[in-house]
């Protein structure tokens, strides 16, 4: 299963917002410029996360975006699914269109298929934003540089 450029980039306005929760609400401009995302496809991002409860809005000159959602308990696999559908790596398990194969019941590659998907959602589903807020902390404090002597 690929990751829509799409998904990545709700994936990416949804850490860059868990990365400011508590701080009020970040404006549209910065989460573009820190996580490489153009304003044009962001804002239609947005807006479908909001629609979704995801995230909410806030007018005026301190305004901006926030997520709804504490980091804690917001999956990858939460957004994942609400931008791409189900995770499946093929179509068959998916939901709507397995009885439709000629093999319907009878494929040798139904449980590789289901141990995928399994894989997938258990990754997803448990890797939360606080945990890749957490993730990005560590990492940038491995690659402060100390010139103490």
């Amino acid at each position: 299963m690929s990751i829509s450029q799409k998904c990545q980039y709700a994936l990416r306005a949804t850490f860059e917002l868990a990365k400011h929760v508590g701080e009020g609400p970040v404006r549209i401009a910065d989460i573009a410029k820190t996580q490489a995302i153009p304003i044009r496809f962001l804002e239609v991002i947005l807006n479908q996360l909001k629609q979704g409860g995801f995230v909410e809005s806030r007018r005026g000159s301190t305004g901006g975006y926030v997520l709804t959602h504490s980091p804690a308990t917001l999956t990858v696999g939460e957004i994942i699914r609400f931008i791409e559908g189900p995770l499946s790596p093929v179509q068959c398990i998916a939901g709507s269109t397995g009885d439709q194969c000629p093999l319907h019941g009878d494929c040798a590659f139904l449980p590789m298929w289901e141990k995928v998907k399994d894989a997938l959602s258990d990754v997803y589903d448990s890797t939360t934003f606080e945990d890749l807020v957490e993730q990005e902390r560590v990492r940038r404090k491995e690659h402060v540089l100390d010139y103490s002597i």
